[in-house]
């Protein structure tokens, strides 16, 4: 992960790849994602058992669903 200033900051720098764009994530969006019932109640002793409940809400709240996000298969 790498902190931008601004995203303008993103696109100019030299790393910067145009079929990355959609992993440009604002932070109040990250503060969001990781303020969530996954993330939050990690410790809980039922984690476990509702920790596909809790990654369901959070794609819902971060509704990222774009190419970039989805995993590779294999």
């Amino acid at each position: 992960m790498n902190l931008f200033r601004s995203e303008e900051h993103v696109r100019n720098w030299s790393g910067f790849k145009a079929d990355a764009e959609e992993g440009i994530v604002p932070l109040d969006d990250l503060v969001t994602l990781f303020s969530g019932n996954y993330f939050r109640r990690r410790l809980d002793d039922d984690w476990v058992s509702r920790s596909r409940e809790y990654a369901i809400e959070l794609g819902k709240e971060f509704g990222k669903k774009g190419p970039f996000w989805q995993l590779p298969r294999k």
